[in-house]
């Protein structure tokens, strides 16, 4: 009985091993608990889903594209058959893009951000009132809420994703805003 719990444990332990390799790295970051209660509220719908991270905002657009959702703080990177590849969350910067769609402009590898902090990979695509926005990783690492005293427009992530974004929005790579 012993050998048969022992075997039991094993697999119950490698399935649990796998299962947590094949978490997405932006899912893989433990959440704070849920303070909803667990029971269907009333008035509210047994058939609701939670949202699946990787689904596209809807209205934004067609074909191969980054979408940016500024209430989500959120950024999907959208292959051309309109499936998202990666997504992750942001820290928006003090200066926000209007929603629409916008092109990349320019890129730049390493520079001091608007913040002061060295960034790196750095991909704009939009200009609000004088202040460039862009993606980009500060090279440390952080995603600190930006100072609201300050005019910022680096839109910030992690420095995996800001590699993601790197390779995928080249000059001229479409950039769609949502609300």
């Amino acid at each position: 009985m012993a050998g048969l719990t022992a075997a039991a444990l094993a697999v119950v332990g490698f399935l649990a091993y796998q299962a947590a390799a094949d978490v997405p790295d932006d899912l893989a970051a433990s959440k704070p608990p849920n303070a909803a209660p667990s029971a269907t509220t009333p008035g509210a719908s047994a058939s609701q889903k939670p949202r699946d991270p990787l689904a596209v905002p809807a209205g934004s657009g067609t074909g191969m594209r980054v979408v940016y959702a500024l209430g989500d703080r959120r950024v999907w990177l959208v292959n051309a058959n309109g499936k998202a590849g990666r997504t992750f969350e942001v820290m928006p910067s003090t200066i926000s893009p209007k929603p629409g769609s916008y092109k990349v402009t320019s890129r730049s590898g390493n520079v001091p951000g608007s913040d002061g902090v060295p960034v790196e990979h750095v991909v704009r695509f939009a200009n609000e009132g004088g202040v460039p926005v862009g993606f980009s990783a500060a090279v440390n690492g952080s995603m600190a809420s930006p100072d609201p005293k300050k005019k910022t427009g680096g839109v910030r992530m992690t420095r995996a994703d800001g590699d993601a974004m790197w390779v995928f929005a080249t000059i001229g790579s479409k950039v769609v805003v949502v609300p």
